[in-house]
């Protein structure tokens, strides 16, 4: 079984000023895929030269809501960002096939 790496990008404000200055793209992914998982997947995917990988750990938030029957309590999932940075020169156009 293959697992999924890249699940999906982040495209904030803040991500894409980081893509325009410092060349750095942000991705959620994999919770268990490690840095040299996540550079391979996107460096086959896009076509690009990842010279970095930082990554970071969300735990889920506890989460609580009232209604008829009762109050109800889950808890969101955990999320795993990474964010790669690309060798100067190199871009993902994550807009061009809109």
């Amino acid at each position: 079984m293959k697992m999924e790496i890249l699940i999906k990008p982040i495209l904030t404000e803040k991500m894409s000023v980081q893509g325009d200055k410092l060349n750095r793209y942000g991705f959620i992914v994999n919770c268990k895929a490690n840095k040299l998982q996540i550079k391979t997947a996107v460096e086959q995917m896009y076509g690009v030269v990842v010279t970095d990988v930082n990554t970071m750990n969300y735990m889920g938030k506890v989460k609580s809501r009232y209604t008829k029957t009762g109050m109800l309590v889950g808890r969101t999932n955990n999320t795993k960002k990474a964010i790669v940075t690309l060798k100067s020169g190199d871009k993902i156009d994550f807009y061009s096939n809109i």
